[in-house]
């Protein structure tokens, strides 16, 4: 069986940087934080999403999640989400791993597992993901 890269990093950091406030958006506005924005706590930053450039990324980032190891359904360690399914690694960085998370989180397709202040238990002080993806996995 020939492994296939699922996830494209590159990709990844393309839809992330995509769902992003632009610059231009937030001259001007009126509402803090803007309307249709969505918030999520990644591991190094609280990220501000736009909600309509999100959801347009659905597909691909449900896509990208169910290549993740299938422990990821039950909850995993963050730093375990470098390898696909299949075994291959799609990425060597976290920051990539973050993007990932933050967007299923934006989505409601990913939860953290346990609150931030309980990480420092964990290996690496790295949360624990768990894939909902639609409440298909819990």
């Amino acid at each position: 069986m020939v492994k296939k890269l699922l996830i494209d990093y590159r990709e990844v950091e393309e839809a992330f940087l995509d769902c992003l406030f632009k610059e231009e958006e937030l001259k001007n506005i009126k509402d803090i934080p803007p309307k249709g924005v969505v918030i999520v706590e990644g591991v190094y930053d609280r990220i501000k999403l736009h909600s309509g450039r999100l959801e347009e990324k659905r597909a691909i980032v449900t896509e990208w999640l169910e290549a993740l190891p299938h422990e990821f359904r039950i909850g995993w360690s963050f730093l375990n989400a470098d390898n696909q399914e299949n075994g291959m690694q799609w990425t060597n960085s976290h920051k990539y791993i973050d993007q990932l998370f933050c967007l299923g989180m934006g989505l409601g397709l990913v939860r953290c597992t346990m609150p931030r202040k309980s990480w420092r238990m964990f290996r690496g002080g790295m949360p624990y993901y768990g894939l909902t993806l639609d409440n298909k996995y819990l």
